[in-house]
């Protein structure tokens, strides 16, 4: 998973940043973003298998996910960073530029700041740096597969956290998404503060006209 990271160390770039997003389907909770730099070296070596098994963090277990988010917090070698945007910012931007929003933020936090960044799926506007942007990359790329480890298990310690804020809800077991356990609590509670209300089964269900 390091072609496209080489091609890039190849032209002379060392802090390289994979970048990915967690969050963007959920009906609550911010959108959060990761930012790896990997040093070149340190991913070459593999000596002791250190990231044998990473990979999109959607293909991970949660027990793997957090065996990966403390193990890439390990080393020196790898720098790392998080950035999000809240549900009012997804309300007020729409979920894609408040995801690109999460990204820029992400990548802004990295000390020292990358030089170029891969960017999993689409093109990003107003990221801080230079990117590629690859469809699927967190299949593709260990450091946007270390990126979607670091935003996904971010934002399901937030969720664990709104599930203490707001007991009835189920946020730790639907982690935001519109499962039918989460429908049931929404119809039967309404909406907390934590659900966007752009979204069209929340604002169904507070009968509000859709956005123009």
């Amino acid at each position: 998973m390091l072609e496209y990271e080489r091609a890039c160390w190849h032209t002379g770039i060392r802090r390289l940043a994979g970048v990915d997003e967690a969050g963007r389907g959920p009906w609550a909770g911010a959108v959060v973003a990761g930012a790896v730099v990997i040093e070149p070296a340190f991913a070459e070596a593999e000596s002791d298998g250190f990231f044998r098994g990473l990979t999109d963090s959607k293909k991970l277990t949660p027990d793997r996910r957090e065996f990966f988010f403390a193990r890439l917090q390990s080393r020196p070698e790898i720098s790392w960073a998080v950035g999000q945007a809240d549900v009012a910012e997804i309300d007020a931007l729409n979920i894609l530029r408040a995801t690109h929003l999460a990204m820029a933020r992400a990548l802004a936090a990295l000390r020292p700041p990358a030089e170029f960044a891969l960017v999993d799926g689409l093109p990003v506007k107003g990221l801080p740096c230079p990117h590629r942007a690859l469809v699927r990359g967190d299949s593709l790329s260990l450091s946007i597969a270390a990126a979607s480890i670091m935003a996904k298990v971010t934002r399901d310690h937030q969720l664990l956290e709104l599930d203490r804020q707001y007991p009835g809800y189920g946020f730790a077991a639907h982690k935001g998404y519109g499962t039918a356990l989460h429908q049931r609590a929404l119809r039967e509670l309404g909406p907390t503060p934590q659900h966007r209300r752009s979204f069209r089964p929340i604002r169904e269900l507070l009968g509000l006209a859709n956005p123009v």
